[in-house]
């Protein structure tokens, strides 16, 4: 067990390590973008918020990646499991049940799930943070 919780620990902060990253990058270019001048606001708030999530979906999907190979590593999905499959279900809390790791590994998957929560959690506040920022910009900038 304490194996399980050392390798899966490792993943996860290597996981947020990623997030982290890709965090400071968003909210830094933002801040940036938001002090250009552009002549339709709307669709420039607009422009940001698409950009920002997708950044953060693309984060998300390397953060899966990074589950899938450890099961990989560590020999926690069955044989017949298709591996990033089952580090999606993880990852989401999506939790359909039809595949499950090998019993030696148990806890990977919890320990996923603790992980996609965490970070997704840390996304949505930086969503808020990039949207704030940006209609803040938005309102100074119809206002002068």
């Amino acid at each position: 067990m304490l194996r399980q919780l050392l390798l899966g620990g490792a993943v996860s902060l290597g996981n947020i390590a990623i997030h982290a990253i890709v965090m400071a990058t968003v909210v830094g270019t933002a801040r940036r973008a938001l002090t250009w001048k552009h002549r339709w606001p709307n669709s420039w708030l607009t422009a940001v918020m698409v950009t920002t999530v997708g950044v953060l979906l693309v984060a998300h999907v390397a953060e899966v990646i990074t589950w899938a190979f450890a099961y990989v590593i560590f020999g926690a999905a069955p044989a017949e499991a298709d591996v990033l499959y089952f580090a999606f279900v993880n990852y989401t809390t999506l939790g359909y049940g039809d595949v499950v790791p090998v019993e030696r590994w148990r806890l990977l998957g919890p320990m996923a799930a603790m992980n996609g929560v965490l970070l997704f959690g840390w996304s949505t506040a930086v969503i808020f943070e990039v949207l704030r920022q940006a209609m803040r910009s938005r309102d100074e900038g119809s206002q002068s």
